[in-house]
Parts: C-alpha cells; structure tokens; sequence
C-alpha cells in the first residue's frame, strides 16, 4: 500500500496542502467571528463588522474550495491504491504455482480481492481527512490555550478520557472485524461452489441443501457484524457527548468570567464555534479506529497472498531453448506432492522426437503427474527432465511452457467467442491461423454452422457446446499455440464414444510429426501412440506397442480391464481408420 501512495506523491502533497489550507481557513473564521461582535457590535461600528462579514466570506469561498480539493486527492489517491493493488493481487496469483491453487478456494482469493481491498480503500479515504481533523484540533488546542488556559482545560478535557475509550474499543473491535473479514470470504466461496458446480446441485437435487449452506454463513456474518455494530453503538456516542460536557463546562465557567468583567462575550462565542469544531474531527478519529481494525484484517489477508513466493521461478542463469525436434528423458525422476505422499520413485523415460508415446497406468500410479512435470507445472524432488538436452528448471517458464501444449481432460473455456478461445495463447494471430487450427482440429464444420461462426460467444465454461465440440476447439487452441511437445491428458474420456473418432482423426493430425504423450486408457486412443509405456509403484514396468503389451503383460491387460477398456476387435479396426487418415494442410 505503501509503494502504491508513493507513486501518488503529487496528490499527496497537493491534497495535504488543501488541507492545510482548509484548517487556517476554518480556523479564523470563529476569531473574526469573535471580533466582529467585541470590536464592531459593541461600538456600533457598523463599517467594520462589514469588513470583517466580507473577509468571513471569502475565506468561506476559500475554505469551499479545499474542501473540495481534498476530498477529490483524498478519493483519488484511494481508489488509485485499491487499484493498484488488485492489479498486484491478481498478477501474483496468476505467478503462483499450481501447489497453492490446489490447496486455496477460489471463493476465498475472490473475497481478499475484492472486500478485503475494499476495507483498504476505505481506510485510504479516511488517512487525510484525518490529517486534516488532526490539524484542525491541534489549531484549535493552540488558539484555546492563547486565550484562556482554564477554558482550554475545561474545553479540552474530555479527551483524554475519549483516548482511553479509543483504546479500549480498538481492541476489542479487532478479533470482531478480523473474524468479519473470513466469514466474508466463506460467503464468497460457497456462492462461487455453488454457481460454478450448479450442474451437480440440480443433478443429485441439492439446491436446498446449497441455500441452507448460505444461509449458515450468512448468518455466521449478520452475527460478526452486530458484535461489530454493538461496540461502535457503545463508543460513537461518547464521541458526541464529550463535546457538549465541554460546550456546557464553557458556558458555566466562561459566563461567570464575562459576568465578572474577565472575559468578552465574543470569546465565549469563539469557544463554542471551536468545540462544535471539535466535534466532527472527534468522529472522524471515531471513525477511523473502528475502519482501520477492518482495513487492517484486510490488508493482512491481503499481504498473506502478496507475501506468498511462487515456488516455481526462472533459475538466475535461465538459458534460452534451442532448436530442436522435441526430445525428452526423464532420468531418475522422484515426486510427490507432499510429505509421505510419494508419486515417482525413480522414474527413467526417454521420447525421441517426434515420437507419440501413451503413458498408461492405474488410478494413481502417476501417469498425469509426468504430463504436469513437463511444463513445470511442479518441480521434481530428485533427478531431472530433459528437453532436447536441457534440464527444463534451466529454462525460462514463459519460454517451456510456449514449447508445450496441454489438452486437458476438463476442459475449460472462457465467456468468449469462438475465435478468441482458439487464439487464447497468441490472441494477435492473423484469423488465418485460426482457421487452419479449427481444421487440423477437425471444429471448422461445426464453428461455420454456429449462428455467428468464429464470432459467436459461447457461454461460461463453454457449456453450450457438447463434449466433443469444447475437446476439439480445445486441440484448437493447443494446435494454434504450434508447440514443440503436445500432452493430451486424457483428452477423450469426456467424449461421447459414438464420437471419439472424430476427435480422434483430429488428433492424428495434429500429432503428425510432433511429440506427444497420450495420457489416456481407451485402445482406441492409446493406439495413436506409436509406443506404449505401462507405470506403476512410480516407475517404468513395461513399454512396447499396444498389440504387444496387450499380448504379453498382465499388468497392462489389468489396467485396461479395470478402467473398462476391454479391447475389441472394432476398437483395433476403429485404430487403423483414424491412422490413415491424410493430412491436412493449410
């Protein structure tokens, strides 16, 4: 927050000047106030009090003026900070490895995004306005003190029984807003779970379940928020009330002193326009204790993110990619993904270039946590990956992962057209390009048919295309990003099996030449590869084709069997078809 109100120095300084301004203005006005009553009422001299209603008057427009002033600085300087640091917020969380997202709720980072910046801001709004207050009572102390010490004492008084009610209310208000903050954020996440898995509510019927999950957190919230309430309703009164003990100690205390000829009524009436004075700079400091014990547990979630390192950064001596055709070895590769948690244990795989090689194995054993190893997604524990002679923690991550494409098996795509989703990795590519890679995918007949074609929008997550549609414009988008290494990660299981062959015929293409891992457990896909390797127990049990795993490993005919892959004779027939297939050119 700090570095963000730096780079404002100017309006700081312009805003801090205002007011400063705005406090000798406000300042003077009950002195000239007091002298038009003492030195012009009194002697009926009627051209002074004139002057001094026409200075009044133009320190008033004065005093307008850097109100104005520094209220927009204070505003600016506060939005321009909570700008600031949602920009600081999201880049880092777009840094941070795949381990933190894998353990945080989205709701959670949505909540420090929004509220708990939120709560910054506002405390950023208050900062010079209370500068400002801060002024103001320190003006008025030394004015008070000029003119009458005992009036000052009596007048001033209160404080310090105000500082103590601060205090106390600071701490107690603290656990309040912090608890506050975090049941926020468990607002945030069920809302988010809600909407972004509404499909499995309405399946298994549970929306009632979901509104009485809210309903628990919202209710956990209303609680936090009338503890919170009820501490301000106990101390923003005692700001408003001290005021008036001082306002009715003046008028006892300064009427006899003007009874007794030792005081002039002008000053009593300054004394009062001071306390009132008083009183608004009072319940901003009211004001900011209670907000700054929010902002504070906000800014704190907050800084937790920022504070966070991401655990995968380009090595100091990050070296550029070189040319060629793809080739990976994994030499003694150990991971997991924590403690105890032992995924790879001595994995030894080489892939020449080019090469398609399907990496089959049974639930866990591993086989998507090789695709993720390669872009460095996580770093290995022990051993290294090899691209094309150069172990991929030397290389620059924005440079690995532009030489890797990824089809997932969730497929994932954005509120956007159809066009954008396929250049997502390149979004200046010429509509060429686009085109070519809608082709290669085999999308190009189904996009032409949408009601815009390339321009039409698709809905959140792309659920308005079927299963096949959103696979093929996902191969789409990986064929556009031309990476040197492609992964297809289970890039079938979603797919309706009347329609795999499609996809299929699309991968062949896309494959042609490239090196791919297929992680997948269907034949039919598993036989694009040009070489099958079998995992388990966190290393290489066997590798050969398909035809011939199948013939002579037991394990390989297991796994297949366990994830109902029963070959047959039309998957194998099925294989051939999508093999020879022809190329497509641009």
């Amino acid at each position: 927050m700090r570095r963000s109100i730096a780079t404002q120095r100017s309006w700081v300084v312009g805003g801090v000047a205002a007011g400063v301004i705005w406090t000798a203005a406000k300042l003077t006005i009950p002195l000239l106030a007091a002298a038009a009553i003492d030195d012009g009422m009194r002697h009926g001299d009627q051209g002074k009090v004139i002057r001094l209603t026409i200075v009044m008057m133009a320190i008033g427009i004065v005093q307008a003026i850097c109100t104005g002033l520094r209220r927009y600085a204070a505003f600016r300087i506060a939005l321009r900070t909570e700008t600031d640091l949602r920009h600081r917020l999201f880049a880092h969380l777009q840094r941070l490895h795949f381990a933190f997202h894998d353990e945080a709720q989205t709701g959670q980072l949505m909540a420090r995004a929004n509220t708990d910046i939120q709560q910054v801001q506002t405390v950023v709004i208050l900062i010079p306005l209370t500068i400002a207050s801060l002024l103001t009572m320190s003006g008025v102390l030394v004015i008070m003190l000029t003119k009458d010490v005992v009036l000052a004492v009596l007048a001033l008084g209160a404080l310090p029984f105000l500082n103590v009610a601060a205090t106390r209310f600071s701490h107690r208000i603290a656990p309040v807003n912090l608890a506050l903050q975090e049941e926020l954020a468990d607002v945030s996440g069920v809302v988010e779970e809600s909407l972004s898995g509404i499909r499995v509510v309405k399946g298994f019927g549970a929306e009632q379940q979901q509104v009485r999950r809210l309903q628990a957190e919202a209710d956990s919230v209303l609680d936090r928020s009338l503890a919170a309430a009820r501490l301000r309703a106990g101390f923003m009164p005692l700001v408003d009330f001290l005021p008036t003990v001082s306002m009715v100690a003046i008028l006892w205390y300064g009427g006899h002193q003007v009874l007794n000829g030792h005081l002039q009524v002008g000053d009593i009436l300054a004394f009062n326009l001071y306390i009132l004075m008083l009183i608004w700079p009072m319940r901003m400091m009211g004001m900011l204790v209670a907000q700054a014990s929010r902002a504070s547990a906000g800014a704190g979630r907050v800084h937790e993110i920022l504070a966070t390192d991401p655990a995968i950064t380009d090595a100091p001596d990050a070296q550029p990619l070189g040319a060629g055709a793809g080739a990976l070895r994994f030499e003694g590769v150990r991971f997991g993904y924590g403690p105890g948690r032992s995924v790879l244990d001595g994995l030894d795989l080489e892939v020449a270039g080019g090469e398609a090689v399907a990496i089959v194995g049974a639930t866990g054993s591993g086989k998507s946590t090789v695709a993720r190893l390669v872009p460095r997604f996580y770093d290995v524990d022990a051993g290294q990956i090899l691209l094309d002679g150069v172990d991929v923690r030397k290389l620059a991550v924005d440079e690995l992962r532009g030489a890797v494409g990824i089809v997932f098996e969730e497929t994932f795509l954005f509120s956007d057209t159809v066009r954008e989703n396929i250049a997502f990795a390149d979004p200046d590519a010429p509509f060429e390009q686009v085109e070519r890679a809608a082709r290669l995918a085999g999308a190009s007949d189904f996009i032409d048919a949408l009601p815009n074609g390339y321009d039409t929008v698709i809905g959140e997550h792309g659920f308005s295309l079927s299963g096949g549609q959103r696979q093929r414009i996902a191969i789409a988008r990986a064929v556009l990003a031309d990476p040197r290494i492609l992964i297809l990660d289970d890039a079938t299981s979603s797919v309706d099996p009347t329609k795999e062959h499609e996809i299929r015929a699309a991968l062949a293409e896309v494959m042609d030449g490239r090196t791919t891992l297929i992680i997948a457990h269907r034949p039919a896909t598993i036989a694009l590869a040009d070489r099958v390797v079998l995992i388990g127990d966190g290393h290489v049990i066997a590798t050969g084709t398909h035809d011939e795993l199948l013939a002579t490993s037991d394990e390989y005919r297991s796994v297949l069997a366990a994830a109902g892959a029963a070959p047959s004779a039309v998957d194998r027939a099925d294989d051939s078809a999508t093999r020879a297939v022809p190329e497509v050119t641009a």
